[in-house]
């Protein structure tokens, strides 16, 4: 039978208890946007995938407060992961990055720090200050490379080539942090077969990954070509069969840290049945049960 091992799971293993991951901001921007690469960002990007986090215009420590505050509506108590999402979180002056952290960390019931960042941006000051870091509170840093192959990578923008990739993966594993890989299915071109095979190769180096359904969003370069009739996204029955497809190529121990993804809804062009996440997540399942998948809690 196919196994996969849920964040939930690990993270009852690891702290014994529910962790919630809190959202917030460092204010940060990307050597995509700011002109050191390019000032389009990537072609699907819309705001740096980080619709749910806190605005940066509060502190971080507030932010905290805040993100807790809607958590606490829905199961009060608790341990928390403190999470930089949006845009690229190590793409500042190391100062500036070590008093965020530190102050992210700072709370009793903050019991690890995760980043969000790209593998184009872990100088060697990085990996130290992460590893200073990570002998507080665990540190974990996700790697956004959503493909291996090269062609897709330059049609949307990704900036790096996957050689980058492997030096970090490599550099934050030689420090003792934990990587997870972030890829999405269904990027424009890619097969199948392109898709299992992205996941084949970081399931081989990354200690967990983050699943993305491909969403057309209003506002990115992504949405024009869309509308063009350039391509269609997945329906869900293809992308059910393709995730359970990858899950089975991922090692036991990877931890699958999510299954699809959301869109903003205001902004959302296709495909519109990713907006019901209930019935995504139902649909997963079912496919699940029928290939006899045993399954951890979906995220």
């Amino acid at each position: 039978m196919l196994r996969y091992y849920s964040l939930n799971e690990y993270y009852n293993r690891k702290y014994g208890q529910k962790v919630y991951k809190l959202a917030i901001s460092g204010g940060m921007t990307c050597p995509n946007r700011d002109g050191t690469l390019d000032t389009r960002g990537c072609i699907f990007c819309a705001g740096g995938s980080g619709d749910f986090a806190e605005s940066c215009a509060l502190s971080v420590s507030e932010q905290l407060e805040r993100a807790k505050s809607r958590v606490a509506k829905k199961t009060p108590g608790g341990a928390y992961i403190a999470y930089f999402q949006p845009y690229t979180n190590t793409y500042a002056d190391v100062a500036y990055l070590r008093r965020v952290f530190r102050e992210a960390i700072a709370p009793d019931d903050i019991v690890g720090l995760s980043i969000a960042t790209r593998p184009d941006c872990l100088g060697d000051d990085v990996i130290a200050l992460l590893r200073e870091l990570n002998a507080r509170k665990p540190v974990t840093v996700e790697l956004g490379l959503q493909t291996i192959h090269e062609t897709t990578a330059s049609y949307i923008r990704r900036g790096y080539p996957l050689s980058v990739y492997d030096t970090a993966v490599a550099d934050l594993h030689a420090a003792g942090l934990e990587v997870v890989t972030h890829l999405i299915l269904g990027l424009p071109g890619e097969s199948p077969e392109m898709m299992e095979e992205s996941v084949r190769y970081v399931g081989r180096v990354t200690d967990g990954i983050k699943l993305q359904l491909l969403h057309v969003l209003e506002g990115t370069d992504l949405a024009d070509v869309y509308l063009k009739g350039a391509f269609e996204t997945l329906t869900l029955e293809q992308y059910t069969d393709i995730l359970c497809r990858c899950i089975g190529l991922l090692p036991a121990d990877v931890v699958i840290h999510r299954l699809t993804g959301d869109g903003a809804k205001s902004r959302l062009i296709a495909p519109l049945w990713s907006a019901d996440k209930k019935r995504v997540l139902n649909a997963v399942n079912r496919e699940f049960e029928r290939r006899q998948v045993i399954q951890g809690s979906l995220l």
